[in-house]
């Protein structure tokens, strides 16, 4: 059992299971948008998200991410440098406008982890930038990169599924802000430091009607897409209800982040019913 606990604790601490969420993301865009994704993007955003994330949780100080002591983050730390080696690999069949996206992706990314201007350490310690910053590259690794340069999609709709996408990171974010909240430098001004739990509660509850009613100001409304959209609007309308600022210790690791997972699979699941 603790054999059990430890392989669970490692698979969110690697940032496996935030990979997995970002995949299925991508996964969801070519679902609603009707597209194919190159097996070698697949492979490249999956094993370049756990490296990416791994960079910006241990990697913040480069003596501690190069030079590690804790055999528990060496681990961690060998893991990522074989994802980075996958990515790397994968990489190669990108074509070069996909490269010129990601170079922009991953230069927000390192932004954010690596110091900015002489007076910040990073992006994120920019007062209230730290989620805006996040939903912006998931929306763009999700969204706008497996939809780059496909003959059959609406500009439109992209553009829709984009903006819906960034809310819907920044109210996935909003339980993580809550958890955080005894632990953030009050100079970092995130949500819950500025305007309060209920507030910042009410700000992911209104991102949410936004996301659904943007739904129908699509060219091209499927059924799938409006079921899928009206199921994900109760799922956020529900943790919204019951994020508190104490949390077991998974709810927001695992739990919260498992929702574009479960989304995924409800989308597969309804695409056979209809």
């Amino acid at each position: 059992m603790k054999f059990l606990k430890r392989l669970f604790d490692f698979y969110l601490d690697a940032s496996i299971h935030v990979a997995f969420a970002v995949f299925a993301l991508m996964e969801v865009t070519a679902i609603l948008l009707n597209i194919s994704i190159d097996r070698h993007l697949k492979f490249f955003v999956f094993f370049g998200t756990m490296t990416a994330y791994n960079f910006v949780k241990y990697g913040v100080e480069a003596k501690k991410y190069v030079l590690v002591a804790n055999r528990y983050h060496k681990n961690i730390q060998f893991f990522s440098i074989i994802a980075l080696l996958i990515a790397g690999y994968s990489a190669f069949y990108l074509n070069a406008n996909e490269w010129y996206l990601m170079v922009v992706l991953f230069f927000l990314t390192g932004l954010y982890a690596v110091p900015l201007l002489p007076h910040t350490k990073n992006l994120r310690s920019l007062a209230g930038l730290k989620i805006f910053i996040v939903a912006v590259v998931w929306a763009g690794i999700t969204v706008v990169l497996p939809s780059f340069e496909k003959p059959n999609v609406i500009p439109w709709d992209v553009a829709i599924e984009t903006i819906q996408r960034i809310l819907l990171v920044l109210v996935l974010l909003v339980p993580f802000e809550i958890r955080d909240l005894k632990y953030d430098d009050v100079a970092l001004k995130t949500l819950p430091q500025r305007f309060g739990v209920h507030k910042t509660l009410t700000f992911g509850g209104f991102s949410a009607i936004i996301l659904y009613s943007l739904t129908f100001l699509k060219e091209v409304l499927t059924p799938l897409d409006a079921i899928s959209k009206g199921i994900l609007f109760l799922i956020l309308g529900h943790i919204m209800l019951y994020t508190k600022k104490n949390q077991s210790k998974y709810y927001a690791s695992f739990w919260i982040e498992a929702i574009p997972i479960f989304w995924w699979i409800s989308l597969l699941l309804i695409a056979k019913l209809l």
